[in-house]
């Protein structure tokens, strides 16, 4: 079974800045339900199916899959719950890891989460200094949720 276990946090835009344009994201939701997100992603020139089960700790089952573009295109268009999360994605290496800095546009724009995917929930972290509060556990921060409660929202 595949596993995604991964620790967010919110970014300190004082402390960082984007290294490059970054990966366009488009991304939308089939079923956003927390026990399971089927979402639809065109990341730049790829699209992927992910499947993903409810988050236990900072581990759920995930299972992704590349389909092409016009399809994601299509199901994004007609068949996903809207609106759509519009991001770019930049990637850091810290720590000997590799960090995923998610920058968001339109409704949850001024949102900025950096992920970690680790190989065990008690793996140690070595944060950035622009890493500065986990929110791992706060399930607003989902993208899942950040359609139905997008952080323009948010009090």
């Amino acid at each position: 079974m595949g596993k995604e276990i991964e620790r967010k946090y919110l970014v300190n835009l004082a402390a960082w800045k984007p290294k490059d344009a970054g990966i366009h994201f488009k991304q939308g939701y089939l079923n956003s339900q927390k026990e399971r997100v089927v979402r639809v992603r065109i990341e730049g020139d790829r699209a992927k199916l992910t499947i993903k089960g409810m988050t236990t700790g900072v581990t759920r089952a995930e299972f992704e899959y590349d389909i092409p573009v016009c399809d994601a295109s299509e199901l994004l268009d007609n068949l996903c719950e809207q609106p759509l999360i519009d991001k770019h994605r930049h990637k850091e290496m810290h720590g000997g890891k590799t960090w995923e800095i998610d920058v968001f546009h339109g409704l949850n724009q001024g949102l900025v989460v950096a992920e970690i995917e680790l190989q065990t929930e008690d793996e140690t972290v070595e944060l950035p200094d622009w890493a500065v509060m986990e929110v791992s556990s706060d399930p607003r921060y989902y993208n899942s949720s950040l359609l139905k409660q997008p952080f323009s929202t948010w009090k």
